[in-house]
């Protein structure tokens, strides 16, 4: 073995292996064919239980290396068992909030194509902006009363009718507008409706101008002809570049619209190379795209150098008589691998060995019912759903057999800009527009997840087709490498530890630029940690000295762009069943006076202590976390006390970095985005207010559709069915180590969920892996004891699956696969309107 060690040790990343070229010897033969038994050997034993230690449950320790029992381990070494999931027993034999399938959604698109509906539809993948067609296609979740009826009687006749949220872009209308459908019962038959879903919105309508994003607006040749081509000369001098030749690319800004009166965005220009987020340039025209017919669509200004121009023409004549103030060049010379993803630098010591991998020796001991996409582990037991607008959420949590959380959704994910030119300093977005479901990729094997994740698929439509990604959602057991508790003692069975097991439930979105990792994390505890991190390239500017205020250089012409992430999640809370209260918890310091203290110390005491109030009425319930976190906040049910007579809640604990945003006032936030204000908020659940934003709200920020300001109106919130509002986030001032690409250690954020008096005790306790140790009878003696029969399987591990990556599968309207994508087909589906390639 040790032999062994050294030739792996030698090996390295950067030198190509040689093979030797001397005439193999006796024992290399030999060698040679005892590894071929030995393969076949292991390739026969695909699944052997593994066989754990049978002596008994007591055992000394001190400091040998011999493991329990005496004997050391069995020669003769078995297989590890498939990492096969045992199925999982659903509490209902349907998930009333699974998505629908590529079937289904063929099924309501015929339907809604078909002459009795009379809706004069084009398919999606040939309209343009002035016809009719079906932008999108999702479940719609059914009434959270329906649900509970269903899972209290589990009659099939209970079961909560199935519905579809379809989206119209009616732009073949006399006035234009965006109309939201829900149709259902599902399947189609002849008692499927088609009604408008109004009573989630605040506004009478949808405007057109923020209908949803279409990349064929983009390459629409009247876009190309007014915008690119006058400036075609300027671009070649002044950038180093042609849009058609693969040189520069330009990319947008948003919100597009204000109040729907308009639809405009600013336009830079980038260098088209690898990492080209991070290659900006220093020009930015103004385009306006309003309404259905591009031959009305406008440049209506043109930014270079902090020189602005109203017109092509006026731009040109600068260009062309030596007015223009311009900035040196960009040259073809310039090294631009810098942004590249391409391993650089002196190879660390041992690094060219791979590293700890986990491996659950005796088995998975979570379950997945993959058809269902329902999982338990540890007591817990959860239903997965999967949509377009934000991805992956989480229903009918339970633990021990209650229901903790009805649904746990993110809502919306917050970016805002900042910098002194015209692209950072009117970018803010939020992409549930751009869909972080629609945006979710399969993830990478071994590196977004470890070797033996179990993965589960997800499918969405958008106005061009279908897509089936099948690792877009992973789920693993960990050891968080700490305890859960521990404590060293010395009386009896005061010593011991659990281990801190861990269940992680993952999904990753690309949004254009940036990666978003989503992980729910399930403690033996009863607690769970919700954790959102980032990764991937800046959005950054081109830099300049009066941007310094605004970021930091990263490169010789690249800022940093300073700017907030805030991801809202909803969080649905059913503590000890629906009716719950919001207690408001506060520690301050108080100064007392104690007659048992004496003259040497004085009567007077400095303290903390605890004021405790119930917060009833919901205008009081948008919150921010005390300073110092000195206090937090339970959702608890007065009615439901634990052994001790106090209310059983479950507390929110802010985690890491648990920011709101910086910006008040913006009118580009000025009311699509109002939870973002606050760390937390508590409102009356209700099924008119599933959101507390919507894919509208992004180009509407002056009258959005979802205005959460609105749910809170003075409405009673003492035992009543409670949604919490959390935010995660960020401040991102970024620096050079964000090239090429943020790190997800520090780029993260969280809160926990964590019982607060909802047990008697810990019941971590529970765990049977754990250790309980008992003092020595005789001084000298090592301590005995307990690992209550959960000893370390031992066995040859099955061999990981060897990498590989192929493109998520397409499908076209009619619901057949569609031939496979090239590459810039997938990056137009990926990058989105961050990334316009003007096909000239």
């Amino acid at each position: 073995m040790a032999r062994r060690y050294e030739e792996l040790k030698a090996v390295s990343l950067d030198e190509p292996k040689h093979e030797s070229t001397r005439t193999p010897n006796r024992i290399t033969s030999l060698r040679l064919g005892l590894s071929l038994i030995l393969i076949l050997v292991l390739a026969s034993l695909t699944v052997i239980q593994v066989r754990p230690f049978t002596s008994g449950s007591e055992f000394v320790f001190g400091g040998t290396e011999t493991p329990a029992g005496g004997t050391g381990y069995d020669e003769n070494i078995k297989i590890c068992v498939s990492n096969i999931p045992p199925p999982a027993r659903p509490p209902a034999p349907i998930n009333p909030w699974a998505s629908l399938t590529i079937d289904e959604m063929v099924e309501i698109q015929n339907w809604l194509l078909s002459a009795q509906m009379n809706l004069n539809l084009t398919r999606g993948d040939t309209a343009r902006p002035s016809d009719n067609s079906v932008y999108m296609i999702q479940t719609y979740y059914p009434p959270k009363a329906d649900v509970l009826k269903y899972f209290s009687s589990l009659d099939h006749r209970d079961a909560p009718a199935r519905f579809a949220r379809v989206t119209i872009h009616h732009g073949g209308a006399v006035e234009p507008v965006i109309k939201d459908y829900l149709v259902g019962p599902l399947p189609v038959t002849p008692a499927t409706e088609m009604t408008r879903l109004t009573e989630i919105y605040h506004t009478e309508s949808l405007p057109y101008n923020a209908r949803g994003y279409d990349a064929l607006d983009w390459n629409l040749p009247e876009i190309n002809t007014k915008i690119a081509a006058p400036l075609m000369d300027a671009y070649k001098e002044l950038l180093g570049g042609l849009p058609n030749d693969s040189t520069i690319v330009a990319g947008g800004a948003g919100p597009f619209g204000f109040d729907g009166s308009f639809r405009r965005f600013w336009l830079n220009w980038q260098r088209d190379t690898p990492g080209f987020w991070l290659h900006p340039l220093n020009l930015w025209q103004y385009v306006d795209v309003s309404g259905t017919d591009p031959s009305k669509w406008d440049q209506l200004k043109i930014v270079y150098n902090h020189q602005v121009f109203d017109t092509a023409e006026s731009f040109m004549d600068a260009f062309r008589n030596g007015t223009l103030k311009r900035v040196p060049p960009v040259t073809k010379q310039e090294d631009l691998s810098w942004s590249t993803r391409e391993r650089i630098g002196a190879l660390r010591d041992l690094d060219n060995l791979p590293g700890p991998r986990s491996v659950s020796f005796a088995g998975l001991r979570f379950r997945v019912d993959h058809d269902l996409q329902y999982v338990s582990w540890m007591g817990w037991g959860l239903y997965l759903g999967f949509d377009r607008d934000m991805g992956l959420n989480l229903w009918d949590i339970r633990f021990r057999g209650e229901r903790i959380i009805y649904e746990l959704k993110p809502q919306e994910a917050l970016a805002h800009y900042t910098g002194n030119d015209p692209y950072k300093s009117s970018t803010a977005l939020l992409d549930s527009y751009f869909g972080m479901g629609q945006s979710v990729r399969d993830l990478l094997p071994g590196y977004d997840c470890p070797d033996e994740a179990i993965y589960l698929p997800a499918t969405t439509f958008s106005a061009t087709g279908m897509m089936t990604r099948k690792r877009a959602i992973c789920i693993f057991e960990q050891d968080s490498g700490r305890p859960i508790s521990r404590h060293l003692g010395f009386e009896r069975s005061e010593f011991g530890a659990v281990k801190g097991y861990q269940l992680v439930v993952r999904s990753v979105a690309t949004v254009g630029n940036y990666d978003y990792c989503f992980e729910y994390i399930f403690h033996v505890d009863g607690t769970i940690e919700v954790r959102v991190s980032a990764s991937g390239y800046l959005l950054s500017g081109f830099w300049d000295d009066e941007q310094g205020a605004y970021g930091s250089k990263i490169w010789n012409t690249t800022l940093g762009s300073l700017h907030d992430h805030v991801i809202n999640f909803k969080v649905d809370l059913d503590v000890g069943g629906t009716k719950n209260s919001l207690l408001k918890t506060s520690l301050s310091q108080e100064v007392t006076t104690q007659p048992w203290f004496d003259d040497d110390w004085g009567e007077e005491v400095i303290q903390q202590k605890i004021t405790r109030e119930y917060i009833d009425n919901e205008d009081e319930a948008l919150l921010r976390f005390p300073t110092n976190f000195q206090g937090g906040y339970t959702i608890v049910n007065t009615d439901e006390t634990n052994k001790w007579g106090i209310p059983r809640g479950y507390a929110i604990h802010p985690g890491y970095s648990p920011v709101y945003n910086t910006v008040v006032g913006s009118k580009r936030l000025l009311k699509n985005a109002n939870w973002a204000r606050y760390n937390l908020a508590v409102s009356r659940r209700k099924d008119t207010e599933p959101s507390s934003s919507s894919m509208w709200n992004f180009n509407l920020p002056g009258a959005p559709p979802v205005d959460f300001h609105n749910f809170f109106d003075g409405e009673n919130i003492t035992q009543q069915d409670l949604v919490t509002w959390i935010n995660v986030g960020m401040h991102h001032l970024p620096s050079s180590e964000d090239v090429p690409n943020t790190r997800t250690n520090t780029a993260a954020s969280s809160f926990f969920l964590t019982p607060f008096n909802y047990f008697d005790y810990d019941v971590s306790i529970e765990s049977a892996n754990a250790i309980l140790l008992q003092p020595p009878k005789k001084p000298g003696d090592p301590f005995s004891y307990n690992d209550y029969n959960v000893r370390p399987a031992h066995c040859v591990p099955q061999p990981p699956a060897a990498f590989e990556y192929y493109p998520e599968q397409v499908y076209d309207l009619d619901g057949k696969p569609a031939p496979p994508s090239t590459v810039e087909e997938m990056r137009k589906a990926s990058e989105l309107y961050l990334r316009i390639k003007f096909e000239l």
